[in-house]
């Protein structure tokens, strides 16, 4: 049995909300007008229903006779709430008339026609886009705005922090370091462990929190000779060192040569007096420096190491912090572990005081370099090939079965440099190099004539180097150029010249320079040629090793004999390492020609007179090429 209840029916207190904005605010969808609400529920109808529902009406009708005539027997088949259903929608129906008659009665309107809906513009591609930019910067424009607040609240109160805060610089200090809490105590690790060091020296320090300190009143006023009082850095924390990692430290590395005095009982430390340690230096500072002074330990005992396990022809010294090993006959190279501890000097660990310029920052930063490169190397092991493979041996030792590789093989694939004969090798080239530039520029000051450029090739390995000499005459350049290739090894050198031979020397300078000077004079030699080819002039004999005359200490003698066009003058070139040029000139037919009783005809007088001398320091002309341009002239006949 179906029971009435009673439904209100209420306008909703607050419209649809259609859209937020980025700033929180709401915007509201308008309500629908009486004409719209009409439209819109007169869409809904289904006129094609209508008879069905009349006939369901019918039926409906006659079951509710029935049930009226025998309730006990009839069973409805509707769900339990279709009664309060059919009240609403007859409810709903009794509204939708009355507000259809309300608004007859006062607009007066019996009919009305709903808008034909038109179609909907084409939106462009660039309108969307330019739309979305604009929203897109609409919101940036917010996150910025509030980001900006953020900072200036965040640095007025860091400004409004006059007292350090322990926690925000211990949060510091654990970005840069290695810490871990032990009990009630904070323990950090400057050692270089996690980055493949496997030195056993440890590198603790306790952070503890930094008292404050008050000064008392009682205290004595500074004395005006004392000096400005270094400014102390307020901090929260308070950093302690064991005292072997206190102090600056640094490697320093030259090299003597044997006349020179080795080891000083006086040691000084003026160098490091001047970046000392301070109590009040900053915890970053002194914890860096901390790690340097660990560093620098730990490659010293490394060198000291290998020092005294590697064979050589001249063993190598290891006294006190002083490391000496041969690398050329004459020439020593010197490393020193320099540890200063304190601030006034008094003591001082370290080699004897040097002057500024014998230390040698590149071979000091080649040695970190070297050190750095077996951490890497202890943490960064090569990929295994196939990805199946030991994790550990390189490439080519994962080849060596499939190949077939050999004992001998396989040992010399084992063997490694050590970091002292990395750097012993390294210091050898660089003397080499030294030498060698010493030798370029000299010559290139001692000989003017012809002049001698020096190209150094940008791009060098540490234990070679390449240089291209170019010999040349100024203003005949293009007529003709010298060039040599000297490669730079470490103990030798290889030159190769314009002729494709290559000659290789020692260590010894004399050597290369005694070449380069050999060089000089062909070249003179080739340019006169070549010059004599331009001015017109033969070529009859030429000889870059003479084997007449006198005997040369340095080289062969080089010499050519020109003919003029016409073949009536004589010009011979005679040029020796170590006297110079000398130039001689003959005239044909002989001037001097006296028929005899042997010879008779006149024939005999075109052979040639005898060559005399031409004296080159009294001839014209800026260079060697140039005097002899202008005696060709000269000599050169039209008839």
């Amino acid at each position: 049995m179906a029971y009435s209840v009673n439904v209100a029916i209420e306008a909703p207190i607050e419209n649809q909300i259609q859209e937020i904005a980025y700033d929180g605010t709401e915007v509201y969808q308008q309500p629908l007008s009486m004409s719209e609400s009409l439209s819109k529920l007169a869409a809904k109808i289904d006129f094609g229903k209508g008879q069905d529902e009349k006939e369901e009406k019918v039926s409906e009708k006659a079951e509710d006779d029935a049930a009226a005539k025998d309730p006990a027997a009839y069973q409805s088949s509707l769900w339990p709430w279709d009664s309060v259903r059919n009240k609403l929608k007859n409810a709903l129906t009794e509204v939708c008339v009355l507000s259809d008659v309300l608004a007859i009665a006062k607009e007066k309107r019996y009919l009305v026609l709903d808008p034909v809906p038109q179609e909907a513009p084409e939106t462009k591609a660039m309108v969307t886009v330019y739309a979305r930019k604009k929203a897109l910067g609409g919101a940036a424009a917010v996150l910025l705005t509030g980001a900006e607040r953020l900072r200036t609240s965040q640095s007025e109160a860091a400004r409004n922090r006059t007292v350090p805060d322990f926690h925000m610089e211990l949060l510091q200090l654990r970005k840069n370091w290695r810490l871990k809490k032990v009990g009630n105590s904070i323990i950090g690790d400057v050692s270089y462990r996690t980055a493949g060091s496997k030195y056993a020296q440890s590198g603790m320090f306790e952070v503890t929190k930094a008292e404050e300190e008050t000064t008392s009143s009682w205290s004595p006023p500074q004395s005006p000779s004392a000096g400005p009082v270094p400014p102390k850095s307020a901090s929260a924390l308070k950093v302690t060192l064991p005292s072997e990692l206190q102090g600056v430290a640094y490697i320093e590395v030259h090299c003597r040569k044997d006349d020179e005095a080795l080891f000083s009982t006086i040691v000084t430390s003026s160098a490091l007096g001047s970046q000392g340690p301070m109590p009040d230096m900053h915890w970053q500072k002194k914890l860096e420096a901390a790690q340097n002074v660990l560093f620098c330990k730990e490659l010293f005992a490394q060198l000291a190491k290998e020092a005294v396990q590697l064979p050589g022809p001249i063993p190598h010294m290891v006294v006190g912090n002083q490391i000496v090993a041969s690398i050329l006959p004459g020439i020593q190279l010197i490393i020193g572990l320099c540890h200063s501890t304190t601030t006034n000097n008094k003591k001082a660990v370290g080699p004897p005081q040097q002057k500024k310029s014998d230390h040698d920052h590149v071979l000091e930063h080649s040695i970190h370099q070297l050190l750095r490169e077996v951490h890497h190397k202890n943490t960064h092991h090569p990929f295994p090939h196939p990805s199946s493979g030991p994790l550990g041996p390189s490439k080519q030792r994962c080849l060596a079965g499939p190949t077939a590789v050999d004992r001998h093989e396989l040992m010399e694939m084992s063997k490694s440099k050590t970091l002292l004969e990395q750097i012993i090798e390294q210091t050898q080239h660089f003397t080499m190099r030294r030498r060698t530039e010493y030798v370029l520029d000299t010559i290139a000051k001692e000989v003017r004539d012809p002049l001698i450029i020096s190209h150094w090739n940008s791009i060098n390995s540490p234990t070679k180097a390449c240089v291209k000499v170019n010999i040349m005459t100024h203003g005949y350049d293009t007529i003709c150029r010298t060039l040599l290739v000297i490669h730079v090894g470490k103990k030798s050198l290889k030159c190769i010249c314009r002729d494709g031979s290559v000659m290789n020397m020692s260590y010894e300078i004399q050597e290369l320079r005694d070449l380069l000077i050999c060089q000089i004079q062909q070249h003179q030699i080739t340019a006169v040629q070549a010059l004599a080819k331009c001015m017109g002039w033969q070529t009859l004999s030429n000889s870059m090793h003479l084997g007449v005359g006198e005997v040369q200490q340095m080289g062969n003698a080089s010499s050519c004999i020109l003919a003029s066009p016409m073949g009536d003058r004589l010009i011979a070139v005679r040029c020796e390492p170590q006297v110079g040029t000398h130039v001689s000139v003959a005239h044909s037919p002989r001037k001097d020609f006296f028929p005899g009783q042997l010879v008779k005809e006149r024939k005999w007088e075109n052979l040639g007179g005898c060559f005399k001398e031409v004296r080159w320091d009294k001839m014209e002309g800026k260079n060697f090429l140039n005097k002899m341009e202008l005696l060709m002239a000269s000599l050169t006949s039209s008839s």
